[in-house]
């Protein structure tokens, strides 16, 4: 493996040398950056700081620490001869502990941080948690514990209850809201709506008044299009959305999150899933039809955000929806942003992540390959990755 945390004397200035460097805003050729414990405290061409320690990767580009906004970080297969991914029972612990290999297949992708939207139990806040207190090597987290939807017998609509269970979550210590108002998931694209707009806008107004911010779940275009209206600051998914919905979106400001590489995973692994044959037309189709909804949102100025949706096998294939939004009528350069940039201002964290400038977090990827040139260098090409200051993936020895 390849996942290493390094032994740097922090109090020492590091100097990171790249051939090439993309800052989230502008390329420097022959750059480096001086890190000093977590933080980046110079960013500028050629020059070395005086007795500074220095990492010399000229070989590679550099970008900022990448952030994939739609996760499922606990949920985790372990190959047992004669199971499935879905359906393995175990103690929430025993998850947790497991799951740290998903957690290191993220960081090898050049993925530093995670919005994690659903999670039973509560594991996602412990992973989150231990991460965080340096006991487990992972990306950052943040994390909206179980997912909203309409309980178990419910009659009809309940803005109230909704509204009332967002406050218990943000009491639990949740980051993010997640909503799932419509059907559809792993080989299902049933797009039937399931949360009502009433109650979207409940669960917006309790979240926003409770300082969280809301994603919503809607694999159909009528959930997407009640999302925007309640004033979701994210939608999850969604398809045939209407050029109306889409000129709200960008005169709103809603980031979108398409999702659309994690149906073609489902299409890939369907044989580790046990999918039947049938399935796989609906969601080829479904593929199609978010891909086009794609392109008429960039065309639209809608911002999007790169979410893997990855679960189970697919962590380690992060970033792979970079390449649909390059399909989509976007630049590298864009697709690029759409991982960086604009998730860090969904967020709220655009004042120390998202960007390789001063006074941010010092979270670098070295790529081997130019990103700018062709979005498919970051699915194959990223060799070393340091989050907050310390070396998480190293690939750069014996030839990398």
């Amino acid at each position: 493996m390849t996942i290493a945390i390094s032994s740097e004397a922090f109090a020492q200035s590091r100097a990171i040398r790249v051939g090439r460097l993309w800052d989230g805003v502008r390329v420097v050729d022959d750059a480096v950056v001086v890190v000093e414990g977590d933080r980046i405290v110079r960013v500028g061409a050629g020059d070395v700081p005086d007795r500074a320690e220095v990492v010399d990767l000229r070989r590679y580009v550099g970008i900022p620490g990448l952030i994939d906004v739609h996760t499922h970080m606990t949920y985790y297969w372990d190959r047992q001869p004669g199971t499935r991914p879905l359906g393995q029972r175990r103690r929430p612990a025993v998850t947790v502990y497991l799951a740290q290999e998903n957690a290191r297949k993220t960081l090898e992708t050049g993925v530093t941080t995670v919005r994690d939207l659903g999670a039973s139990n509560e594991m996602d806040l412990a992973m989150r948690d231990l991460i965080g207190m340096g006991a487990m090597v992972g990306p950052r987290m943040f994390v909206s514990g179980q997912g909203l939807a309409p309980g178990r017998g419910a009659t009809g609509p309940n803005p109230d209850a909704m509204q009332r269970t967002t406050a218990e979550r943000i009491k639990g210590g949740v980051d993010w809201i997640k909503v799932y108002a419509s059907r559809g998931s792993f080989d299902s694209v049933d797009t039937t709506q399931t949360v009502t707009f009433d109650e979207m806008k409940a669960i917006v107004s309790a979240a926003h008044a409770g300082g969280r911010k809301v994603a919503i779940h809607s694999y159909g275009p009528s959930g997407v299009t009640d999302a925007v209206r309640a004033g979701a600051d994210s939608v999850e998914h969604g398809v045939d959305l209407d050029d109306e919905t889409l000129s709200e979106m960008a005169r709103r400001g809603t980031v979108w999150v398409p999702t659309i590489d994690h149906n073609r995973y489902y299409v890939d692994a369907k044989d580790e899933y046990g999918f039947d044959q049938e399935a796989i037309p609906p969601l080829q189709d479904y593929i199609r039809r978010n891909l086009e909804s794609a392109r008429r949102a960039v065309k639209a100025g809608v911002r999007l955000a790169m979410g893997s949706d990855a679960v189970f096998t697919m962590f380690g294939q992060n970033t792979r929806e970079l390449g649909w939004f390059v399909k989509a009528g976007m630049t590298p350069e864009q697709a690029l942003r759409s991982a960086t940039v604009i998730p860090a201002e969904l967020m709220g964290l655009d004042d120390r992540l998202g960007r390789i400038a001063p006074g941010y977090l010092a979270d670098i990827v070295a790529v081997e390959g130019d990103p700018l040139a062709n979005i498919d260098a970051v699915f194959t090409g990223v060799r070393w990755v340091m989050k907050d200051g310390r070396v998480v993936v190293d690939k750069t020895r014996g030839g990398g």
